[in-house]
């Protein structure tokens, strides 16, 4: 494994590696306008929520790496105090794509995609209708990171409002993943539908889980098991007791007849079978059987 030190490296090839290893990246679709209020659109990758009280959401339009030159974005931003992020799902894809190239400054990037201006409440940004979410923002500051080619502006956004087609959301008003079909950013040219590549982990259980620290040697030391199996594993309060593994055994000796025989190995594959089903319980008990 090759172990880099990013100033040995340049810029461009540090960028690349950044940007597909990090991915995929959620994508702020921001719209802001310039002192004289012609409106710009522009995707950034660099993006993300950090807070929920207040609303925080923070983009960076990164100065370009090719000749140290920043986007119109940064610029209005500076000026204003104010933006629209709006979310980006596949259906609009390619009008953002379209949306981020460097066109001039006197250039509406909202016609230039085919995209459609809807007002916005509070603040002065236009919102992208086609965007199933759209959060209206003011500019609580703006961190730059430095100075040269590849350095990036931390513009750190406080909601003011937001708006969610009802299109998205489900019976109890959340808003339905799937529906929503976002994309996002990944290296190069790359991309990635979201709702393509969904599933579901149980959310660690709020009393504290045993661990593989506390497995049984043979289990913990598995050749058969993988990381993901050990995980589930050990997202339990307590092992099963001995008379429910007992009565466990009993009940699929039909289907297993050589489970209390079985070696090790025969077991730990037989509970990676389980588990691939998610059935944690019955996998420990296949393995302490």
């Amino acid at each position: 494994m090759p172990s880099l030190d990013p100033k040995s490296l340049s810029t461009s090839k540090l960028h690349g590696y950044l940007l597909s290893a990090v991915a995929p990246r959620p994508i702020a679709f921001a719209s802001t306008i310039d002192a004289n209020g012609k409106p710009n659109l522009s995707p950034f990758s660099f993006f993300n929520v950090f807070s929920a009280n207040p609303p925080i959401m923070i983009f960076s339009p990164a100065r370009r790496v090719r000749d140290n030159t920043t986007k119109h974005t940064l610029k209005n931003a500076e000026i204003t105090k104010e933006v629209v992020i709006n979310v980006v799902n596949y259906g609009m894809v390619h009008q953002m794509s379209l949306s981020s190239i460097e066109y001039p400054e006197d250039v509406n990037e909202f016609e230039k995609a085919g995209l459609t201006m809807l007002k916005s409440d509070i603040v002065k940004p236009f919102r992208v209708a086609e965007a199933p979410v759209q959060f209206e923002c003011k500019v609580n500051d703006i961190i730059k990171l430095g100075t040269e080619g590849g350095a990036g502006n931390l513009i750190i956004c406080e909601v003011v409002k937001l708006h969610i087609d009802d299109e998205i959301l489900d019976k109890n008003d959340a808003i339905d993943q799937r529906k929503l079909d976002l994309v996002a950013r990944a290296g190069g040219s790359y991309y990635s539908r979201a709702k393509e590549g969904f599933f579901e982990i149980p959310k660690p259980i709020s009393q504290l889980g045993i661990g593989v620290d506390s497995f049984p040697e043979h289990v913990k030391n598995s050749m058969i098991l993988t990381g993901n199996d050990l995980g589930m594993l050990g997202n339990i309060e307590a092992l099963p007791s001995k008379t429910s593994v007992n009565n466990f055994v009993e009940h699929v000796g039909e289907r297993y007849p050589n489970i209390k025989t079985a070696t090790h190995r025969e077991k730990h594959k037989l509970a990676h079978n389980y588990l691939s089903f998610g059935d944690i319980e019955s996998a420990w008990k296949i393995l302490l059987s």
